[in-house]
């Protein structure tokens, strides 16, 4: 059995195809983990949700911000955007079985040495608090206060963590930093702005979330997806990004849990070329 690492799909289902036919991967011997993100931007979105959900007992899926988008979107609780790609989702008949799955999913998940989150861990967080914290949201998300969540999840403030934090502002805190995250301090103040491969000239001294020395996380192996500028590229053993901008004409990355091994699939425009 393998355990193999997939990185944001984003509605590309052909280049996730190539890649499990390229490791062979083989349903109820292998696993499948998706760092999030499985939906919108790309061309095929319900097809990817479904496909997803037809293999879910070989699947492991923690969710990123486009995933809690459709949930806001269905939810009425957020307008869609005009590059969003949910429409046929929002008004495919097996709509609520589906969102009523993509609802059970975590956002945080901790297997075989490895946690794997969609955005990051930030500074301040051992992988212990962070998987608490996680269960937080999780917990309102398969709740009657899930609509209200939904509704109050949107916002870049607070931009820090704190102990004293309660209610909607607590979850949307862990949520941006589980979700959103790229760019912080040291003590966890967020970025959520900048995007680029390098820290923003703007005097706020931000870094990488995972480059700060003392954070409390370190020596743990973390998976994330998320930050396509990276291309993967993290200059740190123990932390594998697998965000390689698939929907924008990059690759779509798969990592191997046992041996290391990383298999790419090539896309232009969400399709496969080699």
């Amino acid at each position: 059995m393998s355990t193999y690492v997939v990185g944001d799909l984003q509605g590309c289902l052909e280049p996730l195809k190539c890649l499990l036919e390229a490791v062979k991967f083989k349903r109820g011997r292998d696993v499948l983990w998706s760092v999030g993100d499985v939906v919108n931007r790309g061309p095929d979105s319900l097809a990817t949700l479904r496909y997803l959900y037809r293999m879910r007992d070989d699947l492991v899926l923690v969710l990123g911000n486009h995933d809690l988008h459709l949930l806001a979107v269905a939810a009425g609780v957020r307008n869609a955007s005009s590059t969003d790609t949910l429409d046929e989702i929002l008004a495919a008949p097996d709509r609520e079985e589906l969102l009523r799955w993509l609802l059970r999913q975590p956002l945080l998940h901790r297997e075989h040495g490895y946690t794997m989150v969609h955005a990051g861990i930030p500074p301040q967080w051992s992988v212990k608090k962070a998987a608490r914290y996680a269960r937080e949201v999780e917990v309102v998300l398969q709740s009657e206060q899930c609509v209200e969540f939904l509704r109050s999840m949107y916002g870049n403030e607070p931009a820090v963590w704190s102990d004293d934090l309660r209610g909607m502002e607590r979850l949307r805190v862990i949520t941006n930093y589980l979700t959103r995250m790229r760019y912080c301090t040291s003590e966890g103040w967020l970025d959520l702005e900048s995007k680029g491969p390098e820290p923003p000239a703007n005097g706020k001294r931000v870094s990488a979330w995972f480059s700060h020395p003392n954070r409390q996380w370190a020596g743990k192996r973390i998976i994330f997806g998320h930050w396509a500028a990276l291309q993967g590229r993290t200059d740190n053993a123990d932390v594998i990004g697998l965000d390689t901008g698939c929907v924008w004409g990059g690759s779509l990355s798969m990592f191997e849990l046992d041996t290391g091994a990383r298999t790419h699939c090539d896309c232009r425009d969400g399709l496969p070329v080699g």
